[in-house]
């Protein structure tokens, strides 16, 4: 639905959160493939006021990663909300197609959970005409480990267990390298339904860039968006990965911890070589991406993450999601539209209201960054 308004700038008092130590789930989203703007507000908690300004209005489209359709969804019901001449649009499909409408011209931005690749660089240009794609770092999240195993609450893996099960190398829930890392736990001498996802996908990009810097070679493939190893069964997107874990009993997938929650999905904990095994939790996550450093240059502020860190409570499977714009030869028509979209999204008060959703605040330092890149995108 397309609402209305007078034109001007409208001020919104949105709900916040209270931050990622205090995070509870309280509402679903999918992966569906287009939604828009609507009347809504954002997480319920501690209230705050912010001002969002709308720009000149107009329609918006962007399409990509499904890790943050649930983000995507509490800003657009707050911008909705306050910017009633603006429609925004956004489907999912996954990274890989995200980029690929991004740079055929299809798509304003495009959300990605891996940065834009030096290839993917070079065809952005035909799309921007005067500039290139760039990333701007937007959602903070985490990769759960995601299991349903009869009889079992809690579980414990490491790098090298999680590697062998995705490549068909562990088979069974009560193999002793499983064992080992569960002592007390009664795993079933169950076979492992391993499920991964179908399409190319940031988060498998993720998963992936993790077990090949901290398993000690278990894992053979290079990361990337594009599943490699063998075997296991296959789902579209967060939401039907998800769907075949709740499912299927005895199988294991990932997923964003917000699909986790959505979904009541168990998260295992990674031993990482820190005192304790560490939990799935954006609390734990925050501790991860302090230490993200920014290896993008110029406007591009795409990060590198420390997937093999051993700091105690430092949760080492996480990911950013990456809005993808042009820095220069975006369309003049939702140019300003997009501005200010991004201009709230990246503001305290957005990303502490996907606090509520599993997600992870950024950095202050490196939401500075990304408020400073936004006003000179032309």
């Amino acid at each position: 639905m397309k609402l209305q308004r007078n034109g001007r700038s409208k001020a919104l008092a949105i709900g916040a959160v209270a931050l990622v130590s205090s995070l509870s789930l309280a509402a679903c989203g999918t992966d569906d493939n287009t939604t828009t703007t609507g009347t809504g507000s954002s997480a319920s908690g501690a209230a705050s006021a912010a001002s969002i300004e709308c720009g000149k209005g107009g329609q918006l489209l962007g399409a990509g990663s499904t890790a943050q359709t649930n983000a995507i969804d509490v800003w657009k019901a707050a911008f909705g909300s306050a910017c009633s001449s603006s429609t925004i649009t956004y489907g999912g499909g996954g990274s890989g197609a995200g980029v690929q409408q991004f740079n055929q011209g299809k798509v304003a931005f495009a959300g990605s959970d891996s940065a834009l690749k030096p290839a993917e660089v070079d065809a952005s240009k035909a799309a921007c005409k005067t500039g290139q794609g760039i990333n701007l770092p937007m959602v903070g999240g985490l990769i759960s480990i995601v299991f349903n195993i009869d009889g079992v609450d809690k579980l414990v893996l490491d790098a090298p267990t999680v590697a062998k099960i995705f490549d068909s190398q562990i088979t069974k829930w009560n193999d002793p390298a499983i064992a080992a890392l569960n002592a007390g736990v009664t795993l079933p001498d169950a076979p492992i339904q391993a499920i991964h996802r179908s399409d190319d996908s940031g988060t498998t990009a993720n998963l992936t860039g993790y077990l090949a810097k901290a398993s000690g070679g278990a894992w053979k493939y290079p990361a990337a968006k594009t599943w490699a190893g063998q075997g296991g069964q296959s789902a579209n997107g967060s939401a039907g990965v998800s769907a075949q874990v709740k499912q299927v009993k005895n199988s294991i997938s990932y997923v964003e911890l917000s699909y986790a929650q959505t979904n009541s999905l168990k998260s295992a904990a990674i031993a990482t070589g820190a005192s304790k095994p560490v939990d799935a939790t954006a609390e734990n996550a925050a501790t991860t991406f302090a230490t993200a450093k920014v290896t993008g240059t110029g406007s591009d502020l795409a990060l590198s993450l420390d997937y093999a860190t051993k700091t105690d409570g430092a949760y080492p499977i996480v990911l950013v999601t990456y809005e993808i714009v042009c820095d220069k030869g975006n369309k003049a028509e939702s140019l300003d539209t997009l501005k200010a979209f991004l201009t709230y999204t990246i503001s305290d008060a957005g990303q502490q209201a996907i606090g509520a959703k599993g997600y992870v605040p950024l950095p202050k330092e490196l939401s500075a960054k990304v408020q400073a890149v936004i006003p000179t995108l032309a």
